[in-house]
């Protein structure tokens, strides 16, 4: 596959219920991707792009300027036929552009990440561009609820007293893409206290799956919550619920499991001990006999028909995994207890070529999946068909780097609006939305 990419495994379940299956015969993919003349953003030819915002220009709220490091992303309906899209900033505290301190929705004015919230209409004009919340830290990815809220997710465990904070960050927060002032900019604290990536919502019974993308060993853990109040509902996350981790018997590290279609049945969640992490981070904490499952660069997460789908980005010994893989998708079916490994990518070639290191993930309106790359060399959105094959559907043009070592920030929080006629998508550095329209089938 000319991308680079390797797949392996059964992997139709993972698109049951998007779209009708193509006819047998209909190639692929869109075709090769078309060289921008801007020099912003490849994609195929009869798809043209938007920039909806780029960072440092001025928010059309006119609260400061548009953060840097765009993150994780979603879209929510809005009135006239219009889509909501929040958008993370995983901004650090050397962030060059903060997420403006507004009041009413900033929770620690030392902290420089959050969330800001976009209207859109369907000719790609944005009509509103404000801060959602700020004060939080480090907001990597998160998700939508049922209830069309955002799950933003702070990827960090600083304490207060830490990198000049004055609260203690590690937690999830609740967005209202709607309004400013519908959101509470207190940290949902039964979810746990951790190096949050990524959740998804079961909307049967609300259960919240939450990843972990820990920056050293012991790698981090996939979390499910079961909140107090199940039917779910604006701020009712807030009612608190128990807290668990993923326990795979005789696994302590899913990167062991190398063959796509591997199925644990009857798998184990176990209570953890102290979700608020007050003397000790979760991922070292006692779980009991049979100890708990680790596995490296936890990322991506969504639900999909029955059952959750979460991404490890890729496992390498020399960090500590006990085995090496390019990625993996692994599904839970919680009516089964059963966690299959789904799909295992690999470069066919070099790691420096794309296809590697998959993270953020949505379904695409055609079936299969949107899968952002956050690799070496060049970065991509690839798309992946249910017939299992790879396919180009962007290419990240901005060189960060020098003529002589080029370099191209990570794409990142795809998503489609809720008439699945336009992909969202983000490119990290420098940050900038874009909005994608064309052929889609």
């Amino acid at each position: 596959m000319g991308a680079g990419i390797a797949f392996t495994g059964a992997i139709e379940q993972l698109f049951a219920g998007s779209a009708s299956a193509a006819p047998t015969g209909r190639q692929d993919g869109y075709g090769p991707l078309v060289p921008d003349p801007e020099g912003l953003l490849d994609l195929p030819r009869g798809f043209r792009y938007t920039v909806l915002s780029r960072e440092g220009e001025p928010l059309r709220s006119g609260e400061g300027a548009v953060p840097s490091h765009c993150d994780g992303m979603s879209a929510f309906p809005g009135p006239r036929e219009r889509t909501w899209l929040v958008r993370n900033h995983e901004n650090k505290p050397t962030a060059e552009r903060r997420v403006p301190a507004v009041d009413g929705v900033t929770y620690d004015p030392q902290g420089l990440g959050g969330c800001t919230a976009l209207e859109v209409d369907r000719a790609g004009r944005v009509h509103t561009e404000r801060v959602a919340i700020a004060g939080t830290a480090v907001n990597c990815a998160g998700g939508p609820t049922p209830w069309h809220t955002w799950l933003t997710c702070e990827e960090t465990e600083d304490r207060a007293g830490t990198n000049g904070y004055t609260k203690d960050h590690g937690f999830i927060f609740e967005v209202d893409p709607y309004r400013q002032d519908r959101t509470v900019p207190e940290p949902l604290t039964a979810m746990g206290r951790f190096a949050h990536e990524a959740i998804a919502v079961d909307p049967r019974d609300g259960t919240v799956y939450e990843t972990e993308d820990a920056f050293q060993k012991p790698f981090g853990l996939f979390y499910r919550f079961l909140p107090k109040k199940p039917r779910g509902g604006f701020d009712s996350l807030r009612a608190g619920g128990r807290l668990e981790a993923l326990c795979v018997p005789g696994v302590p590290d899913l990167s062991v499991v190398q063959e796509a279609g591997t199925v644990f049945d009857g798998v184990e969640w176990k209570k953890v001990p102290d979700p608020l992490a007050q003397e000790t981070p979760i991922r070292f904490q006692d779980f009991g006999s049979g100890g708990i499952t680790h596995a490296q660069k936890l990322e991506g997460c969504y639900w999909g028909g029955d059952r959750v789908y979460f991404v490890s980005s890729f496992a390498k010994t020399k960090d500590g995994s006990q085995a090496d893989h390019f990625g993996q998708v692994w599904s839970y079916e919680p009516a089964h207890r059963r966690l299959t490994l789904v799909i295992v990518f690999g470069p066919a070639t070099d790691v420096q070529k794309a296809g590697e290191s998959p993270d953020n993930i949505c379904l695409a309106p055609q079936g299969g999946l949107m899968v952002c790359e956050d690799g070496n060399g060049a970065q991509h959105v690839f798309g992946v068909s249910r017939n299992r094959t790879v396919y180009p559907m962007a290419r990240n043009r901005q060189n960060i780097g020098t003529e002589q070592a080029p370099a191209w920030g990570e794409f990142a929080g795809v998503t489609f609006s809720p008439d699945q006629r336009t992909m969202f998508v983000n490119v990290y550095n420098p940050g900038t939305t874009f909005a994608v329209t064309g052929p889609w089938r």
